[in-house]
């Protein structure tokens, strides 16, 4: 049996959740996609997949191996697609992830628009609130907040205006004591999200200090959606801290005020990231040429709503 066809199953199989659904897509019987992965499971001496009738899961060497597979036939098309002509119409899927509110509100219309603009080409869009591992876990293009670490991936940067703030309604602000330093929000209802800090948010040093400040508070609500701590804070339940395209249209309207301007922290940069040789990939490189100057754009108008550049 050929050990590349054999590993493209085995990643179909996982792509697809279970042997049955990798068959249908390769067209196979579920027989031979079994006899596939028990050929790589006998070549490399060990189990890559625990299955039962009714589910399927790595193994811990699978993990690895998982991993190992996806490079190669990334490599494998990367080396075929950069011995074809530039002329070579972009097509196939392109998996791209990006934070929840960013990608649904912001990245979907613009691959929507990507989508109208190449026929030929399909969209696996993963909305993530964690930084996922693009080479292993098969995703050709993040969008991503915030400086990025050294490594061998390509980085279009698209914006530079984004910044967490803290907000909250008037009519909060109206029945509570004033918030003039970051100190005074231990005194407030404090509406968070697990993973901007459920018990303390850290602000710059003050002027003329190096130490940065650290406000502990015992948080009224803590949810896992951006979506839910924004709707109680327009609601008046209590103070939150969100990014500017979180907040952008509600500052704009009225419903929310920014608070603590003078303690605000530097902008972050927003990146399109992609793995090394990636952009050599027709449906990639139509991907970022095209998304790119639609995000700078719409990240500049939010930032320019929520008015937090201009103090």
């Amino acid at each position: 049996m050929d050990r590349l066809d054999a590993m493209k199953v085995f990643v179909a199989a996982l792509d697809e959740g279970s042997l049955a659904a990798a068959a249908r897509r390769l067209a196979r019987s579920p027989a031979a996609v079994s006899r596939a992965i028990a050929f790589l499971e006998a070549h490399v001496g060990t189990e890559l997949l625990h299955r039962t009738t009714r589910t399927m899961k790595l193994s811990e060497a699978g993990a690895h191996y998982a991993a190992a597979c996806r490079r190669v036939l990334a490599d494998l098309e990367e080396a075929e697609l950069s011995v074809l002509s530039e002329r070579t119409a972009p097509r196939g899927t392109v998996t791209i992830t990006a934070p929840p509110i960013s990608g649904e509100e912001i990245l979907r219309p613009i691959v929507d628009a990507y989508l109208e603009a190449y026929p030929a080409v399909s969209v696996n869009l993963v909305l993530l609130d964690r930084s996922a591992n693009l080479v292993e876990e098969g995703i050709d293009v993040a969008l991503r907040l915030g400086d990025l670490p050294d490594s061998s991936m390509i980085a279009v940067r698209i914006g530079g205006n984004v910044k967490r703030v803290v907000v909250a309604s008037p009519s909060y602000l109206a029945r509570h004591p004033r918030i003039d330093e970051p100190a005074d929000l231990a005194k407030h209802q404090i509406v968070t999200t697990t993973y901007i800090g459920q018990n303390s948010w850290v602000f710059p040093p003050a002027a003329g200090s190096s130490i940065a400040r650290v406000v502990h508070f015992k948080p009224r609500l803590v949810v896992n959606s951006v979506r839910a701590a924004l709707a109680s804070a327009v609601g008046g339940l209590g103070v939150t801290r969100l990014y500017t395209y979180h907040v952008a249209e509600h500052v704009q309207d009225g419903a929310l005020t920014v608070l603590l301007r003078d303690a605000e922290p530097p902008t972050m940069p927003v990146h399109l990231v992609t793995p090394q040789g990636r952009t050599l990939v027709p449906k990639v490189r139509a991907f970022m040429d095209f998304a790119a100057p639609l995000l700078r754009k719409e990240f500049a108008r939010l930032s320019a709503e929520a008015g937090v550049l201009t103090h």
